[in-house]
């Protein structure tokens, strides 16, 4: 049976998702999403959830920024999934991905950086040797990360945010846009500022 490609979510980064593949040579055959608002996405179609023949031999991609819906889209479709790694991303050799995990254009990941499963690395984000980025994790577009930083499963890292090296981000956390991380953070905390501060705490985290 022919294997199809197919996208779960037919946002504005579900948009972005099919560029990158589409860079990557990929054809898509079909988007998928709960509440469709538009029939066709540069050429390809886009069909509500409900009318997917799960019959077919299907490969997919969450193409849905929200950590926590790919988390629970996750618990409901076993895959397989595919990988989208933009061409114009500098990637070392010696990085791993896991499944389902989307790197943008831009993006600079250098050596013995390990990306967790279902995970999104955005628009010009740099990760430094030997990060470890948890699953379901969302690096906003200009992150920069140093070396040996590890970030937490289902954590959100805001646009423009910056960590030093050897810091530890738990799970569950956000760490809002141009916070600047000198120091480890909790699990479900929410960090804003430079130096970033804890304010709350998530009512819910992994």
């Amino acid at each position: 049976m022919e294997t199809k490609v197919l996208l779960y979510g037919a946002s504005g980064h579900g948009k972005v998702v099919l560029d990158i593949l589409q860079a990557q040579g990929v054809v898509v055959d079909c988007i998928c999403d709960d509440n469709p608002k538009f029939s066709h996405i540069h050429g390809v179609p886009v069909v509500p959830t409900k009318e997917i023949d799960w019959n077919e031999n299907y490969v997919m991609l969450f193409s849905i920024g929200n950590n926590a819906i790919r988390a629970a889209l996750a618990q409901r479709y076993a895959g397989p999934f595919i990988t989208a790694l933009h061409p114009q991303a500098v990637i070392s050799p010696h990085a791993t991905f896991g499944e389902g995990s989307v790197v943008m254009a831009g993006v600079v990941i250098n050596t013995d950086v390990r990306v967790g499963k279902h995970s999104i690395i955005n628009t010009g984000a740099t990760l430094d040797h030997d990060c470890v980025v948890g699953d379901f994790v969302h690096i906003s577009p200009g992150v920069s990360l140093a070396g040996n930083v590890t970030i937490g499963s289902a954590t959100h890292v805001g646009i423009g945010a910056c960590v030093i090296q050897g810091v530890t981000i738990g799970k569950g956390c956000t760490i809002g846009a141009g916070a600047v991380i000198i120091r480890d953070v909790p699990d479900g905390a929410v960090v804003v500022g430079n130096p970033g501060k804890i304010i709350k705490y998530n009512n819910t985290h992994e």
